[in-house]
């Protein structure tokens, strides 16, 4: 008799598996059958230099151009926030 249960609930499970609507398991949508999906498109840079690395991969700028950039940038970032080098402290 347990045997029986055992196989019975064995058969149940599996029948439950094989039927059962997993996501990307059923037919496919008709308008997308034969299509390729429009491509997805890149994040946009989040920073200045990410955009002048951009700019660089691209071939819009030169690499002097972007040389030239970033030494603009790293002054003005002098500026806006100098850093104070503490002094040393020998006994």
């Amino acid at each position: 008799m347990m045997i029986l249960l055992v196989a019975l609930i064995g058969v149940v499970v599996a029948l439950g598996m094989a039927f059962w609507p997993w996501p990307g398991r059923g037919p496919e949508p008709r308008h997308a059958a034969g299509r390729v999906p429009p491509p997805v498109p890149a994040p946009l840079p989040a920073s200045l230099e990410g955009v002048l690395a951009a700019q660089l991969l691209s071939g819009d700028i030169t690499g002097r151009q972007y040389v030239r950039a970033l030494e603009r940038i790293a002054a003005r970032d002098e500026r806006r926030h100098p850093m104070s080098v503490p002094r040393d402290y020998r006994p």
